[in-house]
Parts: C-alpha cells; structure tokens; sequence
C-alpha cells in the first residue's frame, strides 16, 4: 500500500517537473520575439478562425474576408446565441434603399471568454414586408457598398477598444475580459456610399425609437450612441443566462490565470497555444454560432 502512494506521489511530480520546465520554455521562446514575429504568427494562427489582430492595442478583430461571410445573418442566429455562452444586447436597423431591405445590426456584450461588440451590415435582394424580418436571410454588402464604420467601445464610460475600417462585420474582442452588456456603450459613426443612404439608415434609427436628437446625421455619415440594456431576459431565461455568465467570468478568471505570465493579448494567446492548443481553440470560437447553431433547428 505504502508503495502505491510513493508511486502516486512519483508520478504526480514527475509530471509537475514537466509541466514546469515546458513552461518555462514557451515563456522563453515568446519573450524571445520580436513584436512583428509575434503579430505575423498569432494572425497566421487566426485567419482559420476569421480574425486578426490588432498591433497597437489589445483586441482580437474580424477579417474581411472572414468565413463568416458566407452564411449571411437570419434572427435565428441571435435567438440560440446564448446556447453557446453569447450573452449580447442586440439592435437591428432595417430599412430601404434602392430595391432593396438593408440590415445594419449592433451587438454588444460577453462572447464566451471575450467581452466586445460588433457591427455587421446586410441586405436582401428585394424589399421585405416588416413581418417578413425575422424568417428572411440577409447578406453581406458587396465589397463596393462596404462603408467606414468606426466606433469606440466603453466600459462604464471607459474606453476600452477603439476600431474603424471599411468593412461589412466589424467587430473588437478583449480576451479574458469580463463584463454585462448594460455596462458597454457604443458610439458608433457609419459613412456610407452616398447621401441618401446615409440618410435612409437615419430614418431607420428613428424608426427603432432613437430620438432625432440623437442621431447625428453629417453629409454622408450617421452618428449615435448604442447604450443600455436593449433585451433583457425574464423568466426562466433569466436564471439560464445568470449561470451562462458566472461560467463565462470562471472561463475568463480561468484563461487570466493560465495565461498569468503575461499582460499583453499578443503574448497571453500564443501562450496559450504552445501550452494548451485546445484551449487556444476554445477561445477563438468567439463568434461561430453561424456553424453551431444548425444543430439547434
């Protein structure tokens, strides 16, 4: 008996003195590149997962020429996000413009491990009826009707991501950040094609119930600010997406703690993937609902 637990105790160092000098390894090799070295790697690592990085700040962003693309946005998408430990407000702006029902829509809150907020832009091939909005699938804009969008993401009035890029899906994702999507704030200014698009997006905003006071509308670029608490849950839901985000503040309590020999995103992530390639994964299954969520229909 005596010499199983002398066993036991063995082994479990044997493999402690791994995990230690292993680790101590990959910090060395990390510490040892440069910061091109690191960006240049860590986007290599990502483009399968559609994102990039960010080399003057901390955010993980979408590529423009990201998978997602492909599979378009329908309402079901949002509707089954919280299955996959999505927790977002979400605001859809529809509205009509040259034969055609466009969709600008705002998302902002905890994705998983990551807090962060997006921007997508689509439309449909005709004009839909209102009712029509929640079955209908709409597309990404053509590369030539992508317009600037840029915005600042804030944390209790604090900023704490700050994108702009013409794009059809912009989004900014903090890893190992922690936060409820009524304590962001988007200010968000989109410049369009052209003036009556600009203004055909303003009305949309109105439509919503924004105030025209609030909706600041210059030539051709709409400016407003996306606050508050959009959908909050009740009932039943409510308990489920109270435990979803104590799991979601464990993942990202969990990720700062592995990852504890770093501050910076860069280094903290392809730590990650020398030390635990699955947890790498993991992570970077930011915003993948458009795969997952067919096995939930």
């Amino acid at each position: 008996m005596y010499l199983f637990f002398i066993l036991i105790f063995l082994l479990l160092l044997i493999f402690f003195l791994i995990g230690f000098f292993r680790r101590k390894k990959i910090i060395k090799k990390i510490c040892s590149m440069c910061a091109n070295e690191k960006c240049a790697l860590l986007n290599e690592l990502l483009e399968p997962f559609g994102y990039s990085c960010c080399r003057n700040s901390d955010v993980i962003t979408s590529r423009v020429d990201a998978w997602q693309k492909d599979y378009g946005y329908t309402s079901v998408y949002d509707k089954f996000a919280y299955r996959l430990h999505i927790i977002f407000d979400c605001l859809p702006i529809y509205f009509d413009y040259n034969g055609r029902t466009w969709l600008i829509e705002f998302w902002k809150g905890q994705y998983g491990m990551c807090a962060g907020c997006e921007v997508g832009v689509y439309y449909t091939n005709r004009i839909i009826e209102e009712n029509e909005r929640d079955k209908t699938m709409f597309f990404a804009v053509s590369e030539p009707e992508m317009p600037l969008i840029s915005f600042q993401l804030c944390e209790d009035d604090v900023q704490i991501a700050d994108m702009e890029g013409r794009h059809w899906w912009l989004t900014a994702f903090l890893p190992g950040r922690f936060t409820n999507p009524h304590s962001l704030s988007m200010h968000t200014t989109i410049t369009f094609v052209n003036k009556c698009l600009a203004e055909s997006f303003a009305k949309g905003l109105a439509d919503s119930g924004y105030c025209c006071h609030d909706i600041c509308v210059c030539h051709t670029s709409v400016s407003f600010c996306m606050s508050g608490a959009f959908c909050e849950p009740a009932g039943f839901k409510k308990n489920i997406v109270r435990l979803i985000q104590w799991m979601n503040r464990m993942t990202c309590r969990l990720y700062l703690a592995v990852t504890k020999p770093f501050t910076h995103t860069y280094d903290r992530i392809l730590y990650l993937y020398y030390f635990v390639p699955r947890a790498f994964r993991k992570a970077l299954n930011i915003r993948k609902q458009k795969k997952g969520v067919n096995k939930f229909l």
